[in-house]
């Protein structure tokens, strides 16, 4: 081996195998050992922003006031507590699915009736839905 050739070698900074000193990935380890060099100088990308955001809040439910439907929570205890089984209470604040979801089960087996009953009463009046 010359001393030209000796000086074209390079090691692998990852196994310690000997390279060539071209080589860009070691072809022993198969890992990478510098960075690609490039034929053209790159400029960097040019990034475009667009942040339009034109969306309009539409809720149907939505008063004037930007709040929910106002529910009196008194009305919604005396419902619940007398006609809670048939999901009165429900049926007052517009949840029609629950409302008939707890007549079929007997206000989720009493045990939804309790619970709805207990969340009302730290509710503050006039709630909104």
């Amino acid at each position: 081996m010359s001393e030209n050739e000796a000086s074209r070698k390079k090691f692998c900074k990852h196994c310690g195998a000997e390279i060539d000193y071209e080589a860009v990935i070691c072809t022993k380890c198969g890992k990478q050992v510098e960075e690609l060099k490039s034929a053209a100088p790159q400029a960097a990308p040019q990034v475009v922003i667009n942040n339009s955001n034109s969306n309009v809040n539409s809720n149907t439910n939505i008063n004037g006031n930007g709040r929910g439907r106002e529910k009196n929570k008194w009305v919604a205890v005396c419902l619940c507590l007398f006609l809670g089984f048939l999901g009165a209470h429900k049926f007052y604040e517009g949840k029609i699915g629950m409302g008939i979801l707890y007549i079929f089960t007997g206000g989720l087996f009493v045990i939804g009736v309790i619970i709805d009953l207990i969340a009302l009463l730290f509710k503050p009046n006039p709630y909104y839905v």
